[in-house]
């Protein structure tokens, strides 16, 4: 039977994934369950390209050796809410973390969290523009 062995390079500083948190979240929910389906369609477009610029960003700039964090990046919707969640969900992609935050004997090469940072700046932007295509 196989053991377990540690991975080389030593520990991972014992950081979870990334969350932001917008103040207000849930009066806003509140708000945008009373909007028209067309505006709230809008929002999870706008949505939906911010992620996917996000999911860009990264595998521009992932750390490339096999490839495998490139194209594993991937975005989750929740139904019937404007969230997505970005990151690396198969089992094969657990190093993700150590590029992102690095280890011991190991630099951070953060590629999600800049990524995000960046998007932020524009999705402002981008329900702007979606929301005034619904409406007169």
């Amino acid at each position: 039977m196989p053991r377990y062995r540690r991975p080389r390079g030593g520990t991972v500083r014992e950081q979870g994934p990334f969350t932001i948190e917008i103040e207000g979240l849930e009066r806003l929910t509140d708000r945008i369950e009373d909007l028209p389906a067309e505006v709230r369609q809008a929002l999870f477009k706008a949505l939906k390209e911010s992620a996917e610029a996000v999911i860009a960003e990264v595998k521009g700039k992932v750390k490339v050796d096999s490839r495998n964090l490139q194209g594993s990046v991937k975005a989750r919707y929740e139904n019937n809410k404007l969230r997505a969640e970005i990151g690396w969900w198969d089992q094969d992609d657990g190093y993700s973390i150590y590029q992102e935050f690095g280890t011991k004997r190991m630099p951070p090469n953060p590629t999600l969290g800049p990524a995000l940072e960046q998007e932020r700046t524009r999705i402002n932007d981008r329900v702007k523009t979606e929301v005034k295509k619904v409406l007169p």
